[in-house]
């Protein structure tokens, strides 16, 4: 049962005090020029408290860019390896947007498949996220039309709702959160009056999910369709690097005459090298069915498969599109196509 707390705004150095002492780690919103992340911070001040979403999605907390799985070294004609432990630092990610908070489940959904990755489910088990919902929104933000809304609370430990000039609406949702509470019980005081959904930003549905899984397999073999949203496409792969719930990753090994490692690295199925083949052979050699594979798996493959929609309507692959395209009219077009 989700238990309702007052957070006084004003306790915020209060509260990052006491989980730093408790041997946490604290990631946070943090402004570097005109960029937005996540990254480790000592203090609120350090935070970033006007922005509607950040440039990078909180993902690394449990999925870094880049990771060593393993080493190995040449020991004459046989090759020694080194497993190399998982590294999970207990950790608080704060201010997490409600659709990002909702990208978690997705990415368990595919490192618990048919096999638990330790180096995810390690990271995953000592993160606490602290969301805060979202009061104001942009052109680009679309939770609601996948199911989301901006003070949504799956995802989230403990979410905070700036119910006032003054102070949070605390929703403390799981045992995490209760264990944070816990921490410092004298910094949450009885719940505010005022409603929550007063002060949340009105995000308008943009497109009918169900009726796009529907249309999405009978449009598989419209390759004009798929061809005339692909023709801005650059195939840079921005959209996929600054996805929430993108999961694609290539495995590569490093190595000198000593030995070497092997990195799991993010990747994207809209790069021409994702599906190429040894031998010379892309049976995805075009970039329209790159795009069109990308529409279907987020949409159509991951719901039938692992029961979600790989999308959570952030809107930062259309914010920043070099070519300006917008996921949502695409997505719109498909439901309208005739």
């Amino acid at each position: 049962m989700i238990q309702t707390r007052a957070l006084k705004k004003t306790s915020l150095s209060a509260l990052f005090e006491k989980l730093t002492a408790a041997g946490r780690r604290i990631l946070a919103p943090r402004k570097n020029g005109d960029q937005i992340a996540f990254e480790e911070i000592a203090s609120a001040r350090d935070m970033a408290d006007d922005y509607i979403q950040t440039t990078l999605p909180p993902k690394s907390c449990v999925l870094p860019r880049c990771e060593t799985i393993l080493q190995y070294r040449f020991v004459g004609k046989d090759v020694e390896i080194q497993d190399t432990p998982p590294k999970a630092v207990p950790t608080v990610v704060f201010g997490v947007r409600p659709c990002d908070a909702r990208s978690f489940a997705v990415l368990n959904s595919v490192f618990t498949w048919d096999y638990k990755d330790a180096f995810f489910t390690s990271r995953l088990e000592n993160l606490v996220v602290i969301g805060v919902s979202c009061t104001k929104a942009d052109a680009y933000c679309f939770c609601t039309s996948v199911g989301g809304g901006p003070g949504r609370t799956e995802g989230s430990d403990i979410l905070l709702t700036p119910i006032n000039a003054d102070e949070y609406l605390a929703e403390i949702i799981t045992e995490k959160g209760n264990e944070i509470v816990a921490l410092a019980p004298d910094l949450f005081g009885p719940p505010p009056t005022a409603k929550k959904e007063d002060v949340l930003a009105d995000v308008p549905v943009r497109f009918e999910l169900a009726k796009l899984a529907e249309r999405l397999p009978e449009l598989f073999y419209r390759e004009e369709i798929w061809t005339d949203q692909s023709l801005r496409c650059l195939g840079c792969g921005t959209c996929a690097f600054l996805c929430p719930a993108c999961v694609c990753f290539d495995i590569q090994d490093e190595s000198n005459h000593n030995g070497g490692i092997r990195a799991r690295c993010w990747d994207s199925c809209g790069l021409s090298l994702f599906t190429l083949h040894t031998s010379g052979h892309n049976p995805r050699h075009r970039q329209s069915q790159r795009w069109r594979q990308r529409v279907m798996h987020k949409f159509s493959y991951f719901q039938d498969r692992l029961g979600y929609i790989a999308c959570v309507g952030c809107g930062r692959c259309a914010r920043a599109c070099p070519a300006d395209m917008n996921l949502v009219e695409h997505l719109k077009a498909l439901v309208e196509a005739v």
